[in-house]
């Protein structure tokens, strides 16, 4: 199953590039840009990577976007992230990246978005790898600064597909940010909400009516609601789920727990994404075979997880057609 899973087409949706900072890499654009970190070693960094709830992680991973400084920082963190999408067959990507987290430490959104997005031109060409970029807004900040992030953005439409929500569930319901929701459904935005993920199926039930999202990421809460999940199998409201990122910040306990394989089978348009995976330690091909070794699963639910994807994208039609051929021929091939 192990052989299937790496040549399975994947499609991913809920991707935080500066999730994907490895250590080797912060600590080499530590020493380029002169950036104090307090270990002496990626292995010793590597060790810190031990999260008791999503808080805990959030603290070493905004210390870990200090070493983010220049355009080319921003390149070569994307274009390692793109490498590793080339290794896993992720054909298709759509990543989020929180300007907050930079601009509030003096980086420019000007600085950030171009050395992203001229990756991903890159791994267009080079490695034939599609990809969206969707702006996330930081929600323990204010409805002021995701107002002021958004301003910024508009000038960017051009290279950013949507906007998203991200950071601490707690404490910060998804009613704090309707109004630029809305303001960004206005000026053409996609949107997306992180909910249901430490917060509860409300967050989900509100994401979707107060936020307008075209997909909920996370969402692994919507099983305490039994009306809230018929919500979703009746609309295909995609769910962007993250198993391993999910075990690491012990939302369940072991991957035997996690109720992404229930929800498939029910019918719900669940996905499965690698969320932070320099944290969480995996990319793609590693959440597939986390969920594929706790639960038996066939080769046709395992491509329907990518079936799920491509067609929750942002991509045209005509793209998402010939990306279900690639896996429906993939599976034929095998089966």
């Amino acid at each position: 199953m192990n052989a299937f899973i790496q040549g399975l087409p994947k499609v991913e949706l809920h991707l935080h590039i500066e999730g994907s900072l490895e250590p080797e890499l912060l600590f080499n654009l530590a020493k380029r840009n002169q950036i104090d970190i307090p270990y002496d070693s990626p292995e010793a960094l590597r060790k810190a990577y031990e999260f008791d709830d999503l808080q805990s992680f959030l603290d070493i991973y905004y210390q870990g976007a200090n070493a983010l400084q220049t355009e080319q920082d921003f390149y070569d963190l994307t274009w390692a992230y793109l490498e590793r999408c080339q290794h896993d067959n992720v054909i298709h990507t759509e990543i989020f990246f929180d300007p907050q987290t930079h601009t509030d430490r003096g980086i420019a959104f000007d600085t950030v978005i171009k050395g992203i997005v001229s990756a991903l031109k890159d791994g267009q060409q080079k490695l034939e790898i599609s990809s969206q970029l969707i702006m996330c807004f930081l929600r323990h900040l204010s409805e002021e600064a995701a107002i002021e992030t958004l301003k910024q953005a508009i000038l960017y439409k051009d290279d950013i597909v949507g906007v998203g929500l991200d950071s601490s569930e707690q404490g910060h319901p998804p009613e704090k940010f309707a109004r630029v929701f809305e303001m960004a459904r206005e000026h053409g935005f996609l949107t997306v909400a992180h909910a249901g993920e430490e917060g509860p199926a409300q967050n989900i039930i509100d994401a979707i009516s107060m936020l307008g999202v075209s997909r909920v990421d996370h969402g692994v809460r919507c099983v305490d609601n039994e009306a809230l999940v018929a919500q979703l199998i009746e609309s295909r409201m995609p769910l962007t789920v993250c198993p391993l990122s999910n075990i690491k910040l012990r939302v369940f306990d072991e991957m035997q727990d996690h109720n992404i394989v229930e929800l498939l089978r029910k019918g719900v348009a669940v996905t499965i994404n690698s969320d932070d995976p320099a944290y969480f330690g995996g990319y793609m091909t590693d959440n597939f075979v986390a969920v594929s070794q706790a639960h038996l699963l066939t080769h046709e639910e395992l491509a329907q997880f990518t079936l799920n994807a491509i067609d929750a994208s942002f991509i045209g039609d005509t793209q998402k057609q010939a990306y279900r051929k690639k896996v429906t021929d993939y599976l034929n091939s095998v089966v």
